[in-house]
């Protein structure tokens, strides 16, 4: 009986910490977007730089920042950027959007991928956050 009692609390333990490791960390995401600041640009503030700035990317048309020369690719793709084609886009720009300018090998990782979208989506057009 006292077999089965520590089983069932393993098993009950075990399923509230899977949950939060696959939880997006936005902390790991600001450290992530790292790779992205010789490009982009976010919070207050944030200019255009090699790359647009990113406030405000949740459900922002795809090559519509004010003052940045998108390409033809990128203002042409019809995206909508959300949760999915942002992760889609990060693992390899140019075969989400083939001819953008990105030149950006990718990201594999899920959880990184999951933490970055975090730390993005966290900011609003105004580039605070939410």
């Amino acid at each position: 009986m006292k077999k089965l009692i520590l089983s069932a609390v393993i098993v009950l333990a075990s399923s509230a910490i899977v949950p939060a490791a696959l939880a997006q960390d936005a902390a790991a995401g600001k450290n992530s977007f790292n790779k992205c600041l010789a490009c982009h640009a976010i919070g207050e503030g944030a200019k255009n730089k090699v790359g647009p700035e990113l406030n405000g990317l949740d459900g922002r048309k795809a090559g519509t920042v004010p003052d940045y020369n998108y390409s033809e690719a990128n203002k042409n793709s019809g995206i909508t950027w959300n949760e999915a084609n942002f992760k889609e886009y990060i693992k390899d720009p140019k075969a989400k959007v083939p001819g953008t300018k990105m030149f950006f090998a990718g990201i594999k990782n899920e959880k990184e991928i999951n933490d970055l979208w975090a730390y993005v989506s966290s900011f609003d057009k105004d580039g605070k956050t939410k």
